[in-house]
């Protein structure tokens, strides 16, 4: 059976309602060698992010996926200590982020100790806490995969064979997509287990349907961050292209981020319930639809 991997224990899929498949609770923009060991004040970090989950949660959100990999502060004890505060289950990221935020014990490694980390990290738990992670998430700039990257993307992907993770990729430019799922798919990995994170950034209307052309998931997560008429108009026009079964929506919001006083600005984990969803049916989206795109996509997507 199927389940997503939470910190709050295994869910399968009638455990689940609506899913944000790309949010954040916690993120360090500063490169690993500038981030200090005590960046974070466990305390101020729950009290701070706890009510921001637990708003999504009174709003109908049943499960939040996290998608904070290793490099950006990624603190596994802290992300579950806010997800137990606030009652609402969080879904982990392993995986190693694009450079200049590429740790330095990554470029010492064996292509064998990076699969075997995600590996682990899938099945074992992450950083003592018990909880497996949910995916496994890379990156890459828009000129292309770096050799150290590409390192990373198949050893994910073998990663992801091995368990039936999903590799989500924070990569804006369509033609770079297309390269990781061809390099993802020569390891073994069928395109249906890779998601373009950030689709929405993707100009090429064309580049974006021969991402789902490829049988990969497509994510738009800017909900929220300013210009929401033209975020509806995107799905909207997606549904129209018949990516209703390929199309994940979220916010990309919080963060409480180290580097800021008080953690820095925020924004909220509940636009998409609050105000997308109804303007989506307002504009003759039915709700079977709507269901699919927050409820049956976000799990097929995320589950193993």
């Amino acid at each position: 059976m199927a389940v997503l991997h939470t910190t709050l224990g295994p869910l399968a899929e009638q455990d689940c309602g609506l899913v944000l498949p790309h949010e954040h609770l916690v993120v360090d923009f500063r490169t690993p060698d500038e981030q200090p060991a005590d960046a974070l004040d466990v305390e101020e970090v729950v009290a701070t992010m706890a009510p921001a989950l637990a708003d999504a949660g009174a709003a109908g959100v049943t499960v939040l996926v996290e998608c904070t990999p290793p490099g950006l502060g990624r603190r596994a004890d802290v992300l579950a200590a806010v997800s137990r505060a606030a009652g609402v289950p969080v879904v982990f990221a392993t995986g190693v982020y694009r450079e200049p935020w590429v740790p330095g014990w990554v470029y010492d490694a064996s292509d064998t100790d990076l699969e075997e980390f995600m590996t682990r990290e899938l099945t074992g738990g992450v950083d003592g806490t018990g909880v497996p992670a949910g995916f496994i998430k890379v990156s890459a700039g828009d000129d292309g995969l770096r050799p150290v990257e590409e390192r990373v993307l198949r050893a994910a992907a073998r990663a992801a064979v091995r368990t039936g993770a999903l590799v989500g990729s924070h990569t804006a430019d369509g033609r770079v997509v297309l390269q990781q799922i061809a390099v993802a798919a020569a390891e073994g990995l069928p395109p249906g287990r890779f998601l373009s994170i950030h689709t929405q950034l993707t100009a090429d209307a064309g580049l974006r349907q021969a991402v789902v052309d490829a049988g990969a998931w497509i994510e738009y997560d800017h909900v929220g961050q300013g210009d929401d008429a033209a975020a509806l108009r995107l799905v909207l026009d997606s549904l129209e292209a018949g990516h209703e079964d390929r199309l994940l929506v979220s916010h990309d919001a919080g963060w409480y981020d180290p580097a800021l006083p008080g953690g820095g600005p925020r924004r909220p984990f509940t636009t998409l319930t609050g105000t997308f969803l109804p303007a989506l049916r307002e504009a003759g989206v039915p709700q079977q639809t709507v269901d699919v795109l927050t409820r049956r996509n976000p799990f097929r997507a995320f589950a193993r």
